[in-house]
């Protein structure tokens, strides 16, 4: 039976590494595989999924308005699909995690989505919110801090490399732009917790 699965990190947990070993091990049995990617996140070029260690993938794009549940029905009714992968999962919004859940129930195509689970401020995604509260199966990849201890928030940094607290939610970035910390380092650098 088909399960939505929702593997949630902070940044630098190797979550985009993780979906592409899992993808290639759906095409390595033969089965077909849709990768799908947020649009306007074009750091390793438009249409693809990159990791940090060099393995990558072209991927279809999703938009706010992408219908994701329309998008799966005519790919597999094109080849019936073993598994659908989502990368960069926390820009999902409230009505795409629902195309996940139709998807797996309707399709009973597996779902697997890959994401943050917090924003720079600490705050839920969208995508991520209705993930945590929806998917059939929750795992959490673990990175570090620098300080040993396992990293959960991702503190933005301005132009001077400093923490900040204020700004869009979504800013796309790299380790340019992004830092992962425990709770205890974020709060020092952020205030978080005061």
């Amino acid at each position: 039976m088909a399960q939505l699965y929702f593997y949630y990190s902070a940044m630098n947990a190797g979550k985009s590494t993780s979906l592409l070993q899992s993808a290639y091990n759906y095409k390595e049995r033969g089965m077909q595989v849709a990768l799908f990617t947020a649009a306007f996140d074009t750091r390793f070029g438009e249409g693809k999924i990159a990791s940090r260690i060099g393995l990558s993938e072209p991927a279809h794009l999703f938009a706010t308005d992408t219908d994701l549940f329309e998008t799966a029905s005519v790919l597999h009714g094109q080849t019936p699909l073993g598994c659908i992968f989502i990368d960069e999962a926390q820009f999902l919004s409230r009505g795409q995690v629902k195309n996940c859940l139709r998807i797996v129930d309707e399709l009973n195509v597996p779902v697997l989505a890959y994401g943050l689970r917090t924003d720079f401020r600490g705050e839920t995604f969208e995508g991520s919110q209705y993930l945590l509260a929806w998917a059939d199966k929750l795992s959490e990849l673990k990175t570090i801090c620098h300080c040993g201890r396992k990293a959960n928030f991702v503190a933005r940094l301005d132009e001077k490399g400093e923490a900040i607290a204020q700004g869009q939610q979504i800013e796309i970035g790299g380790n340019d732009k992004y830092v992962s910390m425990c709770r205890k380092h974020f709060s020092e650098v952020t205030g978080f917790n005061k």
